[in-house]
């Protein structure tokens, strides 16, 4: 025992020396620990994470393209296919699509109703889950001697306005800004006026806000040339804004009335000074609630071409939401950016001439001529050529699968909505042709929209456009 006990017991100069020898050595092994830590959390730093971080960033900025749902309805069908001709066309549009309710297009979709194609208050019944906003075009304001008026109300449809209610999308009625311009916005009580005509409106009539459009009737009038009458209008357009904030929707009263604000796309590669730009936009972001951009009517009888060329809609977006090149991105999320549901039949001889067809015509016209459906690569669009009873040759624009889906595609890796202009353009009664696009995403993005009353038309390739007459700004859309 006492030798165990003498072995356990040191002397006061050795415990000494071994707590100084012990001390040493654990703080240089700590110091080669720390070091090592070091080492491994630079390590980690340089070769793990920021490869990591680059391969999000470069995958969230150069994602590639959404791929197409081969398992959705119009794939199904076998409709999505190079080779389609005008008699499976013919044959399925009055097919219907079976989902009417279910909604996947992540953002919103405003669609425009007019009483002249009365089938759009059906469809808008028969589909409202499909759409966020509705927009019967139904009023304008207009200057009465020294007054103003408020016209429309004829036009609503109160049942028609209930049976929605049962839906999500809001009802948002058009008004026309027709009231002279030098009067309006110049006199406060003028601009009291019409603001308050407006609100009260939407008060009685139980709607969820309005859709307004003033901007080409104010540069008809030249006035937005003057910096202080363009002022004005801005100043008029929040003004009314903040007023439709200040009081709750009819049907929900943790809502606010909404303003949605229609704008048109530069004319040519340069903004004018009666343009509708990226500085507006900013200016009115926070009393606006969304833009309804009218990217369509690109070309005319006077210079005949595609509705609305891929490119100069992406150049469009680009003017408003990137003004300078870089990533600061305007308010995207706001933007509507505008589908036709419409088409042209352009005469390209005989002092030109021709314009919008409904798909009624269109449906007459491959009927009637039998035509090759053709695809042009550059503007995105389908057509097809005829000759009329005097031996006139004709271009034929209409919307297809194909066009509506890159529209869709290029609004969603904006982060737009999208309007349709409008949905009551369609075929004979009874024929609802309903297509429905799905594209996904490599991320599991999903989005589709039902295309109402449109003939199914798919690939096909054009070598004919170039005898087409062309305007200048056309260069610049159809450039590679």
């Amino acid at each position: 025992m006492g030798k165990k006990r003498d072995r356990g017991v040191a002397t006061s100069s050795n415990r000494s020396k071994g707590r100084v020898e012990s001390s040493t050595q654990q703080d240089e092994h700590g110091d080669t620990v720390s070091s090592d830590r070091r080492l491994i959390v630079i390590f980690v730093l340089f070769f793990i994470v920021a490869p990591a971080i680059s391969v999000l960033v470069y995958r969230i900025k150069y994602a590639p393209p959404p791929t197409i749902h081969t398992d959705s309805y119009v794939f199904q069908r076998g409709l999505v296919k190079p080779d389609v001709d005008y008699q499976e066309i013919l044959t399925e549009n009055s097919k219907v699509s079976e989902n009417a309710s279910r909604r996947h297009y992540t953002y919103p979709i405003l669609a425009y109703i007019t009483p002249w194609n009365a089938k759009g208050y059906e469809i808008a019944k028969s589909f409202n889950s499909k759409f966020t906003h509705l927009s019967p075009v139904w009023y304008d304001l207009k200057s009465q001697g020294a007054s103003l008026i408020l016209e429309g109300r004829h036009n609503a449809d109160i049942g028609w306005i209930s049976e929605l209610r049962s839906g999500d999308a809001w009802v948002l009625p058009r008004v026309v800004l027709e009231a002279f311009p030098a009067e309006l916005l110049t006199r406060k009580k003028q601009r009291d006026k019409a603001i308050n005509l407006i609100v009260t409106e939407c008060k009685d009539m139980g709607y969820d806000g309005i859709v307004l459009e003033s901007w080409s009737r104010w540069a008809a009038y030249g006035i937005l040339h003057d910096s202080d009458m363009r002022n004005l209008a801005l100043q008029f357009i929040k003004q009314l804004g903040n007023a439709l904030h200040s009081v709750s929707s009819a049907r929900n009263d943790k809502q606010w009335l909404q303003l949605v604000y229609v704008i048109g796309p530069p004319h040519s590669e340069k903004l004018q000074k009666h343009d509708f730009g990226p500085e507006d936009l900013r200016s009115l972001s926070n009393a606006v609630d969304g833009f309804s951009l009218m990217t369509y009517d690109f070309s005319g009888p006077q210079n005949p071409g595609p509705n609305a060329p891929l490119k100069w809609i992406r150049s469009t977006l680009q003017m408003l939401l990137r003004p300078n090149g870089n990533s600061d991105q305007g308010p995207a999320h706001k933007i509507f950016l505008g589908i036709n549901f419409y088409g042209n039949d352009f005469a390209l001889a005989g002092g030109s001439g021709g314009g919008a067809i409904t798909g009624r015509d269109y449906l007459s016209l491959l009927e009637k001529h039998r035509p090759v459906l053709q695809w042009e690569e550059n503007s995105g669009e389908h057509l097809f050529f005829y000759s009329d009873d005097d031996n006139i040759k004709h271009a034929v624009f209409y919307p297809s699968l194909l066009s509506i889906s890159m529209r869709l595609e290029e609004a969603r890796s904006w982060g737009c909505g999208i309007s349709i202009w409008e949905i009551g353009q369609g075929q004979n009664v009874g024929l609802k042709g309903v297509l429905k696009l799905s594209i996904a995403s490599p991320g599991s993005f999903s989005a589709f929209i039902t295309i109402f009353w449109i003939p199914y038309v798919v690939f096909g390739e054009s070598q004919q456009l170039k005898s087409l007459p062309a305007p200048a700004f056309m260069n610049l859309a159809f450039k590679c």
